[in-house]
């Protein structure tokens, strides 16, 4: 009867998910235990092994990229260095550029001063030269008129070329004395 008991207590006992059942709980832990021992010796030194390459290959990723970095710092400041380069050559034939302009505008000048100076002295030449030869056209005229007035006083007329060449020397005495 106690073993009535028994199955009727254990047929009215229904099993719910947080019962404690001991022998569940034995082959649990022994389930368990059998499938660490056979990871420990089967899969940890593939994972380990696995972890480390995986590890490796990121340490040399990173230090690629360090080097890039580097790299591309290195290139940057070249870089700034040719810019500034650049710059100062630039800067240095704007300078040149700015003087040699300045050269020639003085030089171009210079050719104008003398080019004008040039033209004063043959604008002065052509002038004295008019002056001179109005000067001589007016000593003729005046010696004509002279012998012409002359001639009607003495009433005679001499040598036109004696006459002159006496008036003009008159003439040039009377010049020479003013």
């Amino acid at each position: 009867m106690t073993a009535l008991f028994v199955l009727q207590d254990a047929a009215e006992k229904v099993a719910t998910p947080f019962d404690i059942n001991g022998g569940v709980i034995l082959w649990t832990v022994g389930i368990f235990l059998v499938l660490l021992a056979i990871l420990w010796r089967l899969g940890w030194p593939q994972i380990i092994k696995m972890v480390e390459e995986r590890e490796h290959r990121i340490q040399k990723l990173l230090d690629e990229a360090e080097k890039a970095r580097a790299e591309s710092q290195k290139l940057l400041e070249e870089q700034k260095q040719l810019l500034a380069r650049a710059r100062a050559d630039a800067q240095e034939i704007l300078g040149k550029a700015k003087s040699a302009a300045q050269k020639e505008r003085e030089v171009l000048l210079e050719k104008t001063r003398e080019d004008q100076d040039l033209m004063l002295e043959r604008a002065r030449n052509e002038i004295t030269g008019e002056k001179e030869k109005a000067l001589a056209a007016l000593r003729r005229e005046a010696v004509d008129l002279s012998i012409a007035a002359a001639s009607r006083l003495i009433e005679k007329n001499l040598s036109g070329d004696a006459n002159r060449k006496l008036v003009a020397d008159y003439i040039s005495g009377i010049a020479k004395g003013a």
